[in-house]
């Protein structure tokens, strides 16, 4: 007889099972990678009221990425304002700097627009979730 056949208080499972459960848990978290994103996200503590990013920094069609905080901020026409997690709803890499109205992820090539942070282009399709900012002076603030 087997050892996990000798009354033993742990029930024996076979590989078939161990495989399946291990799929289902890998098909979970795949899913929550892919997330359809769109939601306005909580701000880092401390964040709101914050300038974070300068007016002059931020070109029209284009943008910038604020490392500190993983948010990218983007002016897609002149004088508005916008800003966006910039962690991909795909794989959770940060999105590039926004050129010519798009901002790229540069792991697997998904697309967005600087106006709404919606997917233009996959592998993701979810958008980037949104922050409120308003310009105070020359500065870009959390809402």
């Amino acid at each position: 007889m087997k050892g996990s056949e000798q009354g033993s208080a742990v029930p024996a499972i076979g590989r078939r099972e161990a495989l399946g459960v291990a799929g289902v848990a890998a098909c979970g978290l795949a899913l929550a990678g892919c997330g359809a994103g769109g939601a306005e996200p909580d701000p880092a503590p401390g964040i709101k009221g914050q300038v974070i990013a300068k007016t002059a920094d931020v070109p029209v069609g284009g943008g910038t990425v604020v490392d500190r905080w993983k948010i990218v901020v983007t002016q897609p026409t002149e004088g508005v304002y916008k800003a966006f997690s910039a962690v991909c709803p795909h794989r959770g890499c940060a999105v590039g700097a926004p050129r010519d109205n798009v901002m790229t992820c540069p792991c697997h090539g998904s697309e967005f627009a600087v106006d709404s942070g919606k997917s233009l282009k996959g592998p993701a399709t979810g958008q980037l979730p949104a922050y409120q900012v308003k310009v105070e002076g020359d500065g870009i603030v959390v809402v």
